[in-house]
């Protein structure tokens, strides 16, 4: 049987980080309002915003690259946890139209990053 642990690490590394940074890439060009919006909604400085650009742009290069991929994987976990809290918590218990969880991609990156915590970046990986 083929077996290759490091491989399937870099597998997943590239799909978490290249999926994310399209959001991030998102609120780069189109700004972070809406964060914003939600933020002082639930009491928060405004200004918090803008740590999206590390949670969504600069821990996925991290993730991508296999540089401090555990850091960068904390970085996801506390950004998707803050975004569920912000804006998806009623969505929790909640089926889509297509049957799914309506959480479906929030609970991927989440705990994708979650493993790769535990797993490490593998081999395959800018050295540091």
């Amino acid at each position: 049987m083929l077996e290759n642990a490091d491989l399937g690490k870099l597998i997943v590394r590239l799909t978490l980080g290249g999926l994310l940074l399209f959001h991030g890439i998102a609120k780069l060009f189109h700004g972070v309002g809406f964060i914003e919006s939600q933020l002082v909604s639930h009491g928060l400085p405004a200004v918090l915003a803008y740590g999206v650009f590390i949670g969504e742009l600069l821990a996925p290069l991290m993730i991508v690259l296999g540089y401090q991929t555990r850091i960068g994987a904390l970085i996801v976990v506390i950004n998707m946890i803050v975004a569920i809290v912000l804006v998806h918590t009623h969505e929790l218990m909640q089926l889509s139209q297509s049957g799914g969880w309506a959480l479906e991609l929030q609970g991927f990156f989440l705990f994708i990053a979650l493993a790769l915590v535990f797993l490490g970046p593998g081999r395959y990986k800018l050295h540091s």
